[in-house]
Parts: structure tokens; sequence; C-alpha cells
């Protein structure tokens, strides 16, 4: 665990220039690229040299999203004297998801039959067909009927079908590398290369992400426990929402089929195959026990559609579990009740998701700040949308 310093550090400008000098370098790596993708650069908000500061804040966006996502926080937390990091989630700076976007696959020695027994199924193919015409105008997403049926129908392709779907639904299991091929370990490769880059900056670490940010978040905490001080996770992605949607998910994904679609781009199903799969890795027996002594805040809904609830509130009560010597009570957990009407994606006012948007956002971004800065958290202050008056206001511009 991070012990935190009794004065508040003030980098100098020598430690600043290196920092920036190393963020500036992986942001022209990526400039650098003909598959960039517009909008998704990181960036960073750092306070004048010899200034003192409350630390620095690592952020990671959502899933398929953008640093700027969460922009209105970060600008909140830079005010009241943080400096902000704003990284690209792992691949998310490309445009080619495909290529770049930690995912799961078949083995080519099992797609590739299974692919041609695909392509000459006349039923799968006008399925796939009206599936990708939906998806032209956006996110197309079949309903849980359509996902049971497909599953089906893929059973009858695939004898092994039974043996492969419980390879990759059950955490740990020891035949996911005789089926599958992963990237999801890339989530903490590329987070961990982030962190590396403010080794110049004085002073603690916060690792703050939404959904697969989130996780991320979680992950780079467990894994240096002697350099992030605390952890904030908006609805961590730690397993994907519902068992019809997961099944369907961890099935369709390695077999290369894409439905959503967002700034002009199509990921393959198997990209959001490996944030499930990255999120059964952050909830390993290892890292609760690494996490344990970290202090966390989580955010969640009950209006989930992407991140499954009761694993997160389950994963939560693990990190409170007290060992024999000693308590964890610096572990608190928030849960939008369903009448509040927050959506899965936030932390901006903005966005807007299954036609709902956070009209809580400004005392949450005050808990936070208070958790940050205190290890203190006030739920009471969530049961309104009003500003908690011992708190710096939020401003709305």
């Amino acid at each position: 665990m991070v012990t935190l310093p009794a004065r508040p550090p003030a980098p100098s400008q020598p430690q600043i220039q290196q920092t920036q000098q190393r963020i500036d370098a992986h942001i022209q790596t990526i400039a650098a690229s003909p598959d960039q993708r517009q909008g998704a650069f990181p960036y960073y908000l750092f306070h004048g040299a010899d200034t003192p500061v409350k630390g620095t804040v690592l952020m990671f966006h959502g899933f398929s999203a953008k640093p700027h996502q969460m922009a209105r926080l970060a600008d909140y937390l830079f005010r009241n004297g943080f400096n902000v990091y704003q990284a690209t989630l792992a691949g998310h700076a490309y445009r080619i998801p495909d290529q770049y976007w930690p995912q799961v696959d078949l083995k080519p020695e099992i797609l590739l039959p299974l692919q041609e027994k695909i392509a000459a199924d006349p039923v799968l193919q006008h399925y796939l067909a009206n599936l990708a015409a939906a998806s032209d105008g956006g996110a197309a997403t079949p309903a849980p009927v359509q996902m049971v049926g497909l599953v089906a129908r893929l059973r009858k392709l695939e004898p092994r079908l039974l043996d492969i779907v419980a390879a990759i639904e059950r955490d740990n299991h020891p035949d996911f590398d005789r089926y599958f091929v992963s990237s999801h370990l890339a989530y903490l490769s590329d987070a961990q290369a982030r962190l590396d880059e403010l080794a110049a900056m004085p002073g603690p670490v916060y690792t703050v992400g939404l959904s697969v940010g989130g996780a991320v978040a979680l992950a780079l905490g467990a894994k240096n426990p002697q350099r992030v001080a605390k952890v904030v996770a908006f609805a961590p992605l730690l397993r994907v929402y519902g068992e019809t949607r997961r099944r369907y998910v961890n099935l369709a994904g390695p077999l290369d089929v894409k439905e959503f679609g967002w700034d002009d781009l199509k990921f393959p199903l198997g990209c959001f195959t490996g944030a499930d799969r990255f999120g059964a890795f952050v909830r390993s027996s290892e890292n609760i026990a690494a996490l344990r002594p970290t202090p966390t805040l989580m955010f969640l809904t009950e209006n989930e559609d992407a991140a499954d609830l009761q694993t997160n509130q389950s994963f939560h009560q693990s990190l409170r579990r007290a060992s024999i010597f000693k308590r964890y009570d610096h572990h608190f957990l928030y849960t939008f009740l369903s009448e509040a009407l927050v959506p899965h994606p936030m932390v901006d006012p903005l966005e807007v998701s299954q036609n709902m948007s956070n009209d809580y956002w400004k005392p949450m971004y005050q808990e936070t700040l208070r958790f940050l800065t205190r290890t203190e958290f006030n739920s009471s202050s969530l049961d309104q949308i009003t500003e908690a008056p011992d708190l710096p206001p939020v401003p709305t511009d």
C-alpha cells in the first residue's frame, strides 16, 4: 500500500518535462500511424512546476469510447489540485479494431472449418446479412431469443461446441488455451506502460476508470500496490451482463461476428469477449488479495446493460473480507437504484444510454474528490442531485 506524503508533492520542472516527453513520445507514435483514430489521442493536464499537487490521476475511458469521455471529471479533479493523465485504452487509439483492440479468437484449426460450415448454411447467412444491414445505421444487438437461437444453430454445426463454451465461460478453465487465442491481457500491459510514463512524477498515483477502463484501473492497483494509492471504478466491466448475453458474446465473438458500430467503425464481437476475459482476470483471487490493502471506490447502477451488477457487488465484498489479522474497511461502494435512471456510462452528464443520463453527476464527482483526498465516502450525498455543501462545487461549463 502507498504511504501518502505528509506534505503535498511539488513536481519540479525537470520532473514535469521528463513526464511530458514520455507521454508525448507515446502520442507521436499514435500520430505517425495511418490507422490513428480521430479524437482518440491521450492528453494530460499538469500544474506548473513547483506547484504543490495532491498527486496524479491516471484515467481510462470505457470500451470503444475515447479519453474525452471523462473530460468533465478530469477538469474537476485538475481544478482541485490533481495532475491528470487521460490515457487511451489498449488499441483504442486506432480505427481498425480487428487488428489493434484486445480480443478473443478461436484457434485457426477450429475457426476456419467452422466458418466454412457457416458460409454453407443458408439460414445463418440470411441471419448474418440481416444483422449487418441493421447495424449500418449504428449499434445492432440481437434480442435474447435470437441469441439463444444462434447458439442452438451453431451447436448443430460444431459437435465440440459445448466443450468450447465451457472452456470460455468458466474462469481459468484448463482447456481455454486448447481452443482459443486471446490478447485480453494487452489491457494490462498497455496500461502499465502508461503508468510507467509517470515514473518521474513525485507523489501518489490514483487510477480512475469507467467500464472496461474501470477494470483496468483495478488491475493496475492490484499489480502496483507500491505506486497506486487508490482506485475509483465506475461500473467496471468485470463480467458481461446477463447469462444469455454473455453466452452469445463468448460464442459468437470468436466467430468474428460484427454487430456494433460507432465512429464509422465496427468491431468484432470478439473484442467484447476479450473484455469479459480481462474482467475474469481482474477477479482472480490473486488480484483480489493484492488489491485489499489499497482503498477503492466503486459506483454501480441497477440499470446495467453491460457490466454484471451482482459480480461487481461480490467483487467489492471480497475486497472487504477481513483476514485473521486485519479489517479492510477502506473499500466503498454505491449503487444507484433503478428509479434514479442512471445508465451504465454514468460519468458524463451529456452522454445518453438506454434513453437515460446521469442527473447525479455533480455529487458523484464531489464524492470522488472526497475519497481521493480523505479516503472517505458519504453515500447520503448521492441520494439527491444537488451538490454537497462541504466540497468544492462542480463547474457546469
